[in-house]
Order: structure tokens, then C-alpha cells, then sequence
């Protein structure tokens, strides 16, 4: 088989595919530019009714994404059960993922467990999507649901 090199065309393509490739997974998770997920957040310590900043020395590598935790113990709980842990909606907006499908960063400090799963929303001074969340989240949830797996391809 001859080799030929590849023209600026097929380059481009190439490079689009991937381009397209990253920007989705971008889109699907809610992370920073070092893929550190919550903002660096241990998403342990919600579910000990704790809001903990996590330290890179405890660290994971789940699915693309960077977690980090306060100690070797909640490290090491993530590690056996990390889908237990995860946020929900790719830990954007639950509310803005209901109203209207939007990817919405987040307040780590502003979040709700239920059904031992961890919800997370945006929160300033003037606006706490939480509160709203917590009004109305039994028509809010399917619809984030339903938004969230269009959003990932997964409907």
C-alpha cells in the first residue's frame, strides 16, 4: 500500500473530530481548566453533612476529571464507590439543568442530598437557585433528567 501524506483537508477534519471530541466531554462535566472537578470540593465530605475544601495530596482521577479530598479516608471511600459520590447533572446547576437544560456553574457551598445523591447549584448574593430547587423539585427533577441525558447523548 503506497503512503501519501495527509492533505490540509483531511487535517482540518481530524482536527475538528477531536476539537468536537473535547469540547463535548467539556460540556458534559462542569470543570475547571485543570479538570479539577467542584472547584476542588470533596464530594465526600457532603455526604457527612460537611462542606470541605479537598487538598491535591488526596487526589483522584475519575472519567477525565480531577477530584480532590480533605483526607486519605474519604480518597479512599471515593475510590471504591466513586458513582455513589458523584455530583448529579455533571455537577452543574440542578436548577438551571430543570428549567432549561443550561450548563450553570455552581457555588460548591450550595447543595442538597437526596436519595444519598449530591445536587449542586449556582448561589450569590441575590440569587440561591437552591431555594428555588427546593420549592419545586418534583417537577424540576425529571426535567433535569430528561434535559441532562439529551445533553449527554444518553436519551
Amino acid at each position: 500500500m503506497k503512503n501519501t501524506p495527509l492533505n490540509t483537508t483531511t487535517l482540518l477534519f481530524l482536527f475538528a473530530l477531536n476539537f468536537g471530541t473535547l469540547l463535548s466531554l467539556q460540556a458534559q462535566e462542569n470543570l475547571t481548566s485543570e479538570k479539577l472537578a467542584v472547584s476542588g470540593y470533596d464530594v465526600v465530605s457532603y455526604h457527612q453533612n460537611e462542606v470541605a475544601q479537598g487538598s491535591s495530596q488526596y487526589k483522584v482521577n475519575h472519567n477525565e476529571a480531577v477530584y480532590f479530598f480533605k483526607n486519605e479516608a474519604n480518597q479512599k471511600e471515593f475510590k471504591s464507590h466513586p458513582e455513589k459520590y458523584l455530583p448529579q447533572y455533571g455537577g452543574w446547576c440542578a436548577y438551571a439543568m430543570g428549567k432549561n437544560g443550561d450548563t450553570i456553574s455552581i457555588n460548591p457551598e450550595a447543595y442538597t442530598l437526596e436519595d444519598g445523591k449530591l445536587y449542586l447549584f449556582y448561589k450569590n448574593s441575590f440569587t440561591d437557585t437552591r431555594k428555588k430547587w427546593l420549592k419545586n423539585n418534583t417537577n424540576l427533577k425529571p426535567k433535569a433528567d430528561s434535559n441532562w441525558n439529551k445533553l449527554t447523548n444518553n436519551d
